[in-house]
């Protein structure tokens, strides 16, 4: 596996363009393959798509020389990591080329640990929103040409509009070229198609910074009045104890917002919103999208019908509609050993169904009791909020 740069065979080692003319059969993007036309000898394939195709027809060489060519770094956000899953390490021999993510940051003379970097190419711009974040430095991956100008309409509109951004285009050849301006003053054209972003974030008043702590304020999600409140969300999230690459079941999501802070824990985590009001259901897709985490997958329906044929939860999370019957024996059933279930009520009918399930399962049961000031005549008080009561427990 040969990674290219921009420069073609000049970038290349000794070793990478013997390798390059001694194998029998290439695959690469025909970009790759015009930049080593000159060296090759055997069969040369273009990527087929959809890509699994040609991952079977590496597969299916296994014996034989093949050279695989990707761009830059074939393990950074690249044909390496999908090959990776089906041929073992001890297969392959890796000569790679510096990302473009190192180009840019010497380019830009950025420190890379201290970047955030991530892949736009084929996937929604909105994933960059839980990084913008005062001050910090985001490298992002784009797809084509139209990337730049979206990326800085979403920084305008999220009132990130005063924030630098580089456009870094093809580069390592002879078409580089390095663009800086200002987000909301986004101007240029003739972007060439293989580029990335540099962003330099700067909040300006009201801008949507999203809080790295757990119990985001309630204020920024869409929602009408069906959400778990801040500090009773922070306490849910707390108790789901999410760990990477999880999934959540989140019945009854109303706002989505238990699934989508469980989102945003980590890149890797997945979330099943089930929600059985059509309104309710296209704002948790709103609010997903608003909070960069697109990948939230929503599920139309009532429980516990609509729980049929979903993958299985690592944890569980029952918000609204417990206490309709099968809910909770359903949610049982397909939680994962191990894995957490945590119900909150506010009902008793709710309530008992906690109760119940506390004395024949175990767990841990608490209620939960917040208040806050308001006005009361000329002076204030406190008045207190509805109680809830939660329920947490892990299956054996």
């Amino acid at each position: 596996m040969i990674g290219l740069g921009e420069d073609g065979l000049a970038g290349l080692g000794d070793e990478a363009k013997r390798c390059i003319a001694a194998a029998a059969v290439l695959f690469g993007g025909s970009r790759h393959l015009e930049l080593v036309a000159p060296l090759i000898a055997g069969e040369s394939h273009v990527w087929l798509s959809p890509f699994e195709r040609s991952v079977e027809a590496v597969l299916a060489l296994k014996g034989s020389p093949v050279v695989v060519l990707a761009s830059g770094d074939p393990f950074f956000f690249g044909v390496g990591v999908t090959l990776a899953r089906h041929v073992p390490a001890s297969d392959m021999r890796v000569l790679p080329a510096p990302s473009s993510f190192s180009l840019a940051a010497s380019r830009l003379g950025w420190a890379l640990q201290e970047t955030t970097t991530i892949s736009l190419h084929g996937r929604p711009v909105d994933l960059i929103r839980p990084h913008l974040q005062p001050g910090s430095r985001i490298l992002a991956l784009t797809s084509d040409e139209k990337t730049p100008q979206a990326l800085a309409g979403l920084l305008t509109e999220s009132g990130f509009g005063q924030s630098r951004l580089t456009i870094l285009e093809a580069l390592g050849g002879a078409r580089e070229r390095v663009t800086s301006l200002i987000a909301e003053d986004f101007s240029l054209g003739g972007i060439d198609p293989l580029n990335i972003c540099a962003v330099e974030v700067v909040a300006g008043k009201g801008a949507r910074v999203l809080p790295l702590a757990g119990g985001l304020d309630d204020g920024l999600f869409e929602h009408d009045g069906q959400i778990t409140k801040r500090e009773v969300r922070a306490l849910t999230l707390s108790a789901l104890a999410p760990r990477r690459g999880e999934c959540l079941w989140d019945i009854g999501a109303g706002s989505g917002s238990i699934g989508i802070e469980w989102m945003l824990r980590d890149p890797a985590m997945k979330a099943v919103a089930i929600e059985g009001s059509p309104e309710r259901a296209l704002r948790i897709r709103r609010n997903a999208t608003a909070f960069g985490v697109p990948g939230l997958i929503v599920v139309e329906g009532t429980a516990p019908a609509a729980l049929a044929g979903l993958p299985r939860p690592d944890a569980v999370f029952i918000g609204g509609g417990g206490s309709e019957e099968g809910v909770m024996a359903a949610a049982i059933a397909a939680l994962l050993p191990g894995g957490r279930l945590v119900a909150n009520a506010v009902t008793t009918q709710m309530e008992a169904v906690l109760l119940d399930h506390h004395a024949r399962l175990g767990g841990s049961l608490i209620r939960i009791d917040i208040a806050r000031v308001s006005l009361v005549g000329t002076m204030t008080g406190w008045r207190p909020a509805m109680p809830v009561t939660q329920w947490s427990w892990v299956k054996p």
